[in-house]
């Protein structure tokens, strides 16, 4: 027994999602604050405040509205920010409390699309796709100025830097800039010189000068005391954002004289500087190989020195401003996830596979994200080698690559390899050390490659460049796509699953085929070796999972319960319980031993595609196409202990209830027995109340002085005991202590008071109508008691016949009588001489029991027609002693209720009652 309870404590029960990887930045705007410290960005119906620190999100700022977010600001002095929601309402913040301090309609017609703040941080502008520009007074909560006159959407608008001039910059989709003075509430100038919308403005630390960018590869340099353009600079590609750089010498992005220098970022994914006098381009940032390098967007925080710029695939880079050194990376939106794997001999880094060619890596401790290039197509699988070190990723653009990361966490690309004529779409390393790695491809064939001794030297120079893998061995697998293979424990064999239904094993190295796997109805998605078992797991698009045995090839064990393809499984627990997740977004968790699910995790939204375990087998990585990427962990020793943790302490508290009961101290037991939450160990407290002599005035004591939640559970305790007709005395005394000492708006204060007066209602109404049938009952019954009259007793009494064959003597009284489930006639006849009395009665609702025995001996029963029984051991008097009859007792009973009603006849005549 005791082996028995140590193997089902091995396994697990639960797992707990320990952290969240969620998108953050969706797109849009994103801003710094003046010291760097957060950043600002759009994601959705949310602006998110991130510590750029720790990567972390520190506030989610969503409108009551929960509309999308068209545009925000944050004021010059980092204290006020501003969002404006496409329900056209604008939100004033205190974001460092996440509150809102004012709401209030934008008067646009259409949503906002841009907005700015003054230098003085009182006064905003709104831009929107009306075509009109608005100026409010954020102190007063007003408006002060409506500016007509733009064409089209206006999606850019710039307050000049002295707060002196009151100028307002604002640019619409004609194309032209607009310069609007606020004193003479009228348009100044407009710029024409751009041939394609105005993408950014920028202006000198003096004032006298601004440069605008726009998506007609040219940035123009203004001069605002002639409002001509002075100089324009072609740039070769659409600029998204140019900033005007500090003038101050920066060797190391070429700036090298005085003079005006700016830094423009574009479609082509470089950060450049150009000289504006001569119109050269001193300065190229290196670009890095794949699509989606395209900058968005690009802001300089002067105090802090850093420069942020934002790339089409959605991540955040932030730089030195001086050097253009990388300090930190944000990926703000995954996209779809399609692969997940832990890194680092203690799997203190994740590695993400999203739907786009760059790999992120995740550091779990302080969030910080590397960003790999290398790929030039999505990257579809993932997979580690035995150590932790080195890691393997596999692509739509047909190549395989090896990932070396380092003690410091940073990873760089250190062979790839190219062969197949198609997407590889699986990847899998080497167990035992690292020696290869198979890969399988949708052009139905699998590849083995051999590392290099090169690579695993540890001479190794990092910048020499990746080496070229080469494959030492190349098979054609299936006849459909090769969806996943697997390498065993003992690096001998090779499992693949394809589109065909089918999965085969196959000897390593040569590739040679030892068996097929048939039984799935549609194609496979997952093949996994068991790490103790001679056992091959295989999950499918049918919505099954099956086990099949090395030997024979023949099926073990299927494991139905989800309700769509199962894209993932992993043995976890020695190999005695599985991990699958699926396209329905749950992961499951099965003990193979009895095919039972243990527990179902829903935490996504979409088809999970990525599932990995960790090395000690305490957490669980899913990365799914919702985005997200969780962490699970492995909750069954905590819950265990929780729950026993729990069960001592209900042991020591029902014997101090037992304890404080026979010390009759009622109200720490309610109390007790309250915060136990159990209604029957309060029933019992109740009872023990009312069953004190005091019991009225003690039941009010108690209950009154119970604190208000305590009071609020005692009300929804006795909405189960009204329900019962045993209980419901009980019920109705608390409920006659707080309808008659509470107010009635306290009582409507209470939570749940509502639902509890809803299912009090009809069983009170129904407790009464029975109390009522029974009064009732009762009454006719004294009725009768009180108008029945007997004659005077004979001085020598003769026995006689009483109908039916039951023996009588003058002057007692004896029953005979028939019991109905519907009605009830009963017949009381009384002897004297040839005189006689009979009286009918009849309860056609109400069921009762007819009574006449020996009041020592009464028994009460349902549907007896005769009431001297053998049985019940009641004999009628002797006929030689007619004083000798004992009393009888006529009554009446109802079981339901326990309540009797007996006058009580004696030879003489009535006693009493």
């Amino acid at each position: 027994m005791a082996e028995t309870a140590a193997g089902a404590s091995r396994f697990k029960a639960n797992y707990a999602v320990e952290r969240k990887i969620e998108p953050f930045y969706k797109g849009g705007k994103a801003q710094l604050d003046r010291t760097g410290q957060h950043l600002f960005c759009v994601c959705g119906t949310r602006v998110n405040v991130l510590e750029v620190a720790s990567g972390s999100v520190l506030r989610s700022l969503e409108q009551e509205d929960q509309e999308d977010i068209t545009a925000f600001d944050l004021s010059p002095d980092d204290e006020v920010l501003v969002t404006a929601s496409r329900a056209l309402l604008l939100a004033q913040w205190a974001w460092r409390e996440g509150s809102v301090t004012c709401l209030w309609k934008a008067i646009h017609t259409a949503p906002v699309a841009t907005m700015a703040f003054d230098p003085t941080s009182t006064l905003l502008a709104t831009g929107g796709c009306d075509g009109a520009v608005r100026i409010w007074d954020i102190v007063q909560h007003h408006g002060t100025h409506h500016f007509r006159g733009s064409h089209g959407v206006v999606h850019l608008l710039a307050f000049h830097p002295d707060p002196a001039r009151l100028l307002l910059f604002s640019s619409a989709a004609d194309a032209a800039i607009r310069m609007w003075s606020l004193q003479d509430r009228s348009c100044l100038a407009m710029l024409t010189a751009h041939y394609s919308a105005v993408t950014s403005l920028a202006f000198s630390s003096d004032g006298h000068t601004m440069l605008s960018s726009g998506r007609d590869k040219i940035c123009i340099v203004w001069d605002l005391r002639s409002c001509q353009a002075t100089r324009t600079v072609p740039v070769f590609e659409s600029v998204e954002a140019a900033v005007l750089l500090p003038e101050e010498a920066a060797p190391e992005l070429g700036v090298k004289s005085p003079g005006l220098h700016f830094l423009t970022a574009g479609d082509q994914g470089t950060l450049r500087v150009w000289e504006a006098a001569s119109g050269q381009c001193v300065y190229t940032q290196p670009r890095l190989p794949g699509p989606g390098r395209e900058l968005t967007h690009c802001a300089l925080a002067h105090a802090a020195g850093l420069l942020l710029s934002v790339t089409a695939d959605h991540n955040l880079l932030l730089y030195e401003a001086r050097s253009l050194r990388l300090q930190k990376q944000f990926a703000g939106y995954s996209e779809e996830v399609l692969d997940v794997r832990f890194l680092g001999p203690e799997d203190s880094h994740v590695v993400v596979a999203s739907n786009s060619p760059c790999l992120k890596v995740f550091e779990l401790q302080t969030s910080s994200c590397q960003i790999l290039h290398g790929h030039t197509d999505i990257v579809l699988a993932l997979d580690v080698f035995r150590k932790g070190w080195l890691f393997a990723s596999c692509a739509k653009d047909q190549s395989v690559r090896i990932w070396r990361m380092n003690k410091a966490g940073q990873v760089t690309c250190v062979a790839q390899g190219s062969g197949h004529t198609h997407s590889v779409g699986t990847v899998c390393c080497s167990r035992l050390k690292e020696s290869f790695l198979v890969t399988g491809s949708q052009d139905c064939t699998v590849k083995l490659w051999p590392l290099p001794d090169a690579l695993l030297s540890k001479s190794t120079v990092p910048d020499s460049g990746p080496i070229l893998l080469q494959a030492q061995t190349t098979q054609r697998c299936h006849d459909k796509d090769i969806n996943s293979v697997a390498v065993a424990p003992n690096d001998k064999l090779l499992a693949t699953g394809s589109q065909d239904r089918t999965a085969k094993l196959w000897a390593l190295p040569q590739c040679q085929l030892l068996g097929v796997f048939s039984g799935h109805r549609r194609g496979l998605w997952c093949v996994q070796f068991s790490p103790m078992d001679q056992v091959l797991a295989t999950a499918s698009a049918d919505g099954t999972i099956k086990l099949w045995a090395l030997q024979d090839f023949s099926c073990l064990k299927t494991f139905e319960g989800h309700d769509a393809s199962v894209l993932k499984v992993a043995f976890v627990s020695r190999g005695t319980q599985l991990l699958s997740s699926g396209s329905d977004g749950l992961m499951k968790l099965w003990t193979i031993k009895n095919n039972e699910c243990v527990r179902t995790l829903d935490a996504h939204e979409d088809k999970v595609w990525g599932l990995h375990c960790s090395r000690l087998d305490d957490r669980a990585l899913t990365g799914a196409s919702d985005s997200r990427v969780i962490l699970w962990k492995d909750v069954t020793e905590a819950e265990q202990a929780e729950e026993q943790a729990k069960q001592e302490e209900q042991v020591v508290k029902q014997q101090e209830l037992d304890n404080l009961l026979h010390e009759k101290r009622y109200l720490r037991a309610l109390g007790l027995a309250i915060s136990l939450d159990r209604p029957h160990t309060v029933l019992t407290v109740i009872q023990a109340i009312r069953r004190d002599p005091e019991a009225c005035e003690k039941l009010e004591a108690t209950v009154l002085r119970l604190r208000r939640d305590q009071k609020e559970a005692l009300l929804r305790f006795c909405v189960t005991w009204n329900t019962n007709s045993r209980h419901c005395h009980e019920a109705q005394a608390v409920l006659s202590v707080l309808l008659r000492h509470e107010a009635p708006e306290e009582l409507l204060a209470y939570e749940g008071v509502q639902a509890a007066l809803e299912a009090l209602l009809p069983y009170t109404e129904r407790h009464f109508q029975r109390l009522s049938r029974t009064l009732q009952a009762a009454t006719f019954l004294d009725f009768l008691w009180h108008n029945m009259k007997l004659p005077t007793l004979p001085a020598a009494p003769q026995p006689s016949e009483t109908h039916k064959g039951v023996l009588s003597y003058p002057g007692s009284v004896w029953l005979h009588g028939l019991s109905h489930p519907r009605s009830l006639a009963t017949t009381v006849t009384s002897y004297h001489g040839h005189q006689g009395l009979s009286v009918g009665l009849h309860l056609p609702a109400h069921p009762c029991t007819l009574v006449g025995q020996p009041l020592s001996t009464v028994r009460l029963g349902l549907g007896h027609s005769e009431f001297y029984s053998e049985e019940m051991g009641t004999h009628p008097p002797a006929r030689d002693d007619p004083t000798s009859a004992p009393p009888l007792a006529l009554g009446m009973a109802w079981p339901q209720t326990g309540a009797v009603i007996l006058p009580v006849l004696g030879p003489q005549g009535f006693w009493g009652a």
